[in-house]
């Protein structure tokens, strides 16, 4: 079935309708880049309701999360992005960060136990309880006035091993009413393809080596055979296609690129259009995991598939 592809432009940011391919999902068209990046708005605010950042430490668990927010001009109350890294988070999308602020949005970073400097012991169990506590935190009515954030439009967008964040933590969550994911890793999923395919102790060595090669520095105590453990002790319940019926009435939009992440996120689109779910937005963009000559690209289809969101 051949395609037809919309592209408008509205209130000076690039929004982009979406490319219909059934039984495919949704697809998101991106147009040329604009060098000078997405716009800046000038919204007239009062000195008190300028744009901001605020830092703090979010309790998780006996610990405190590093995490910053990028608060939105004017009073408010803002919608709410909560913005995951991956493993093990060289790429922080901060200029999405800032963009999404630019376009009327709070944004919240932090970083999991165990990871660039937040205390505690990192592992893939503690990233989905920091997910959840992050929410919690934003959710406080104490939190959310000094934010000026709205508790009840907050959505969650995660790159790599944040997209399975964002995925794990949205599924356990029914309030969470949208998400997006860049090129999320399902790695439990992967896992559990390798121990079918290698064996256990084979699949745990192969899994173990390609946690190394990722770059362990960042994180403490964990090590590489122990996170393989972990993934493998939960491919079932944490692999992507579990979630399915848990999200199959959200709002999603699901980026990918040329890093090999594609089938499984494809295979995750399908599976959710299968179930019901028809708002399910999907772009894939030529370039590589950390999506480095497609940054205004990637932007741009964020911020336009957030101003789809309900107001």
């Amino acid at each position: 079935m051949k395609c037809r592809l919309f592209c408008t432009t509205v209130a000076g940011l690039f929004a982009f309708s979406l490319l219909v391919c059934a039984p495919s999902a949704t697809a998101v068209s991106v147009g040329p880049a604009d060098r000078a990046g997405p716009p800046a708005t000038s919204v007239p605010v009062d000195r008190t309701d300028r744009a901001a950042l605020q830092t703090m430490q979010i309790p998780s668990h006996g610990a405190l999360l590093n995490a910053l927010v990028y608060v939105a001009a004017g009073a408010g109350p803002h919608p709410a992005v909560v913005l995951l890294h991956g493993f093990p988070g060289n790429e922080r999308n901060l200029d999405l960060a800032q963009d999404i602020r630019r376009a009327g949005w709070d944004v919240l970073y932090f970083n999991y136990r165990g990871s660039w400097g937040t205390p505690g012991d990192f592992s893939f169990v503690h990233s989905i309880e920091d997910t959840a506590a992050a929410v919690a935190y934003l959710r406080q009515p104490e939190v959310a006035k000094s934010l000026r954030l709205d508790p009840a439009r907050i959505v969650l967008i995660g790159h790599s091993m944040g997209g399975f964040m964002a995925i794990a933590a949205s599924a356990a969550d029914p309030r969470i009413k949208a998400f997006a994911t860049i090129s999320a890793a399902d790695m439990a999923g992967r896992a559990q393809a390798v121990v079918r395919k290698e064996g256990e102790a084979d699949g745990i060595a192969a899994i173990t080596k390609g946690l190394a090669g990722e770059g362990m520095a960042p994180l403490s105590g964990c090590t590489p055979d122990g996170l393989a453990h972990e993934l493998v002790a939960h491919a079932t319940d944490w692999r992507f296609l579990s979630k399915v019926d848990a999200l199959r009435d959200r709002t999603a939009l699901v980026v990918t690129s040329d890093d090999g992440l594609a089938p499984a996120n494809d295979a995750f689109v399908a599976a959710l259009h299968h179930a019901g779910d028809r708002r399910v937005a999907s772009l894939h963009l030529p370039t590589d995991h950390s999506y480095s000559d497609q940054r205004l690209e990637l932007s741009k289809a964020v911020l336009a598939w957030l101003a789809t969101l309900p107001k």
